[in-house]
């Protein structure tokens, strides 16, 4: 039997606080409630999920090159406020054979003017925002047609 794909799902800061933070902009749905979709989806899928939070950029470095290392069919990462900041983020995407896709529950572009430039989107394959929660499950089809 073929081995499992993995899909890394990461999530950078405070999206821990989904469902109560800025619920006009990010929506009710809370961070698990997210994972238990993805992870139904993926079990119908035949893949296997790893969905991670941290507040801290260090941490999404690490699980980016740990992907790497462990053979990973993808990654998804919705960076957060880190989309608009990190060249860290940027470098390690750059650095792994892994295909990236960006998620972000808001539409950057339809937000502050600093927002709309992204270092994750410059070297992730591809992004899909603005579709609340669904972004998510979105992404996941993506992925699954790499």
């Amino acid at each position: 039997m073929a081995e499992t794909r993995k899909i890394y799902v990461l999530n950078g800061p405070n999206l821990n606080m989904l469902g109560t933070r800025e619920p006009e902009i990010y929506g009710y749905d809370t961070l698990d409630d997210i994972a238990e979709r993805m992870e139904d989806a993926a079990n119908r899928a035949h893949v296997e999920i790893d969905f991670r939070q941290s507040n801290h950029e260090g941490h999404l470095v690490d699980w980016i090159q740990e992907a790497h290392v462990e053979g990973a069919h993808a990654i998804l990462i919705n960076p957060g406020a880190l989309t608009h900041t990190s060249v860290a983020l940027h470098d390690a995407i750059k650095g792994v054979a892994v295909p990236v896709i960006e998620i972000h529950l808001s539409n950057p572009h339809t937000r502050e003017p600093f927002r709309h430039k992204s270092y994750v989107g410059m070297a992730a394959k591809g992004t899909i925002a603005g579709f609340g929660a669904m972004s998510y499950m979105l992404a996941l089809e993506a992925a699954l047609e790499l």
